[in-house]
């Protein structure tokens, strides 16, 4: 499992953002097909809202591709 740490002073990073950080996705464009399609969960239910907040502790799963924790 991957861990993504958060900026200090942040309390969330949106759906939408982290998975572009980890490269899950190659462009913001295709999160929402990403999403859509349901290939993406939050600590192991299916999400499709690219601007839901990502919290610490949260896991998120992508099909395919390594989990990421959020911390």
């Amino acid at each position: 499992m991957r861990t993504i740490e958060l900026r200090s002073g942040e309390e969330s990073i949106r759906l939408g953002q982290l998975l572009k950080l980890v490269d899950a996705v190659p462009s913001g464009a295709q999160v929402k097909d990403v999403l859509a399609a349901g290939d993406i969960r939050v600590n192991g239910e299916v999400e499709d809202r690219r601007g839901r907040q990502v919290r610490r502790g949260d896991v998120v799963s992508v099909v395919d591709q390594e989990d990421v924790q959020v911390s």
